[in-house]
């Protein structure tokens, strides 16, 4: 009987887990219309949730964490004919939202960091989705019949390569923002810092191709933050402006600036310990097109 349990135990850390998180107040309230949901309060809710997933991991077993998003949830179900109302139901969307959605993997963070997360995943997870639609919706050039996506994507990818050879050495992190068709996009690529030329990974970079290349096509504004962190654990930050299709860089003071200033009331705010605030490097620009 002994040896039966602890072959159960060690089976369960073989069995990889998915949880689906009602993260904010309104998507709680919108599940409690549904009977068989039997929570009542948001935040002993969450505070189940962390409970639940501290316990998987005290096991040793693995958990991917999903948003539960209800309107996904209903459309899921009218989908395949299932009955909204059941715990069931809702276990087999949260499998299938986190095997082809955005998902975060529990490794111990509490629940202030979980959350918020899980939503920066959904946000880039969108802006990938907006971006790959404006593209398909970008039409030939009418002076050359060029697909105006794949010129876009050709240059976004050029960029791409350009800046992560201006970075240099170090393990990199780049933020970009984009605002295209009066959409917000974001994209955050990291790099490791392997032997050889620094290279982001490889989803991360197509994420980055992807929003530059909306930005490109629909000639929106926006964005490049790095942080490189170096061997010494030093970190600079660097920054560039989207302007007619190609990133030009900031100054020095601007970038200061930009860390230094809370966006919300205008007040200044110290700077980082160990930060270098840095102009961003120039990047050579490529010949233009006839539609770029």
């Amino acid at each position: 009987m002994a040896r039966t349990r602890t072959d159960a135990r060690l089976l369960r850390r073989e069995m990889p887990g998915a949880v689906g998180l009602l993260a904010d107040a309104a998507d709680f309230a919108a599940m409690r219309r549904y009977a068989s949901f039997l929570f009542d309060d948001h935040a002993a809710y969450l505070r189940q949730v962390e409970g639940v997933l501290r316990a998987r991991a005290t096991q040793g077993a693995y958990t991917t964490v999903a948003l539960f998003d209800p309107p996904g949830f209903a459309r899921f179900c009218a989908e395949r004919g299932l009955e909204p109302d059941t715990p069931v139901s809702r276990c087999r969307y949260v499998a299938e939202s986190a095997a082809r959605g955005p998902a975060v993997p529990y490794g111990g963070q509490p629940m202030d960091r979980l959350v918020p997360q899980l939503l920066d995943a959904a946000a880039r997870s969108r802006s990938r989705e907006r971006a790959a639609t404006l593209l398909a919706a970008a039409g030939r050039c009418e002076d050359c019949g060029e697909h105006r996506a794949d010129a876009a994507l050709a240059r976004a990818g050029l960029l791409v390569d350009r800046l992560t050879e201006a970075l240099g050495p170090g393990a990199q992190h780049v933020v970009t923002t984009v605002r295209a068709a009066g959409f917000p996009l974001v994209a955050v690529a990291r790099s490791a810092d392997p032997p050889g030329p620094p290279r982001l990974r490889p989803p991360d970079g197509e994420a980055l191709r992807l929003v530059l290349a909306a930005g490109i096509v629909t000639s929106g504004t926006g964005g490049v933050v790095a942080r490189t962190t170096g061997a010494d654990g030093r970190e600079r930050v660097r920054g560039w402006r989207l302007r007619d299709g190609w990133p030009a860089p900031l100054t020095e003071k601007e970038v200061y600036a930009a860390y230094c200033t809370n966006a919300r009331t205008g007040a200044p705010l110290p700077p980082e310990p160990d930060v270098t605030y840095s102009a961003g490097t120039p990047l050579p620009r490529p010949e233009k097109g006839c539609h770029r």
